[in-house]
């Protein structure tokens, strides 16, 4: 399968909603709000798509102040149905590649959820500490990781 990357648009927002609500309905998903936020302030954000429907399949955002030194992943997601496929990885690698200049790239993610960690691991993120009851309203820990670019 071949992974296609593009640029999100404004008219992805309402199917960000629906993935988020699906994939993190523990932890007070993204509103269509903080996505226009994102994208009015021109953060890096891209999705793939399915190739029939055109259905965003997974999406991931990218902070990354012009200028700036440091890089933060905003979020990175990928529709249940569609994982196991690379295209987590495919994302992970954009963003990263989009931040080739930066000193280094900071991320959180939850402390159970033990395939994007081996993902961010596998390119290099280091765990740097821990962010007690970083998520809510569940309460989840937080690992804070970073990759040295």
């Amino acid at each position: 399968m071949t992974i296609t990357l593009e640029r999100l648009r404004w008219w992805d927002i309402d199917r960000l909603v629906q993935l988020e609500e699906l994939i993190f309905p523990e932890d007070s998903p993204w509103t269509a709000a903080a996505f226009w936020s994102e994208l009015a302030a021109g953060h890096h954000y891209v999705a793939h798509r399915d190739a029939v429907s055109g259905e965003v399949l997974g999406y991931a955002g990218l902070a990354f102040p012009p200028g700036g030194d440091e890089a933060e992943v905003q979020n990175i997601a990928v529709d249940p149905a569609a994982q196991g496929r690379g295209i987590g990885r495919a994302l992970l690698n954009d963003l990263i590649a989009s931040a080739a200049t930066a000193h280094r790239i900071l991320l959180e993610v939850r402390t159970d959820n033990v395939p994007a960690i081996s993902l961010y691991e596998s390119v290099g993120f280091t765990r740097m500490g821990i962010r007690r009851r970083y998520y809510q309203p569940s309460g989840a820990d937080a690992y804070t990781m970073e990759k040295l670019l």
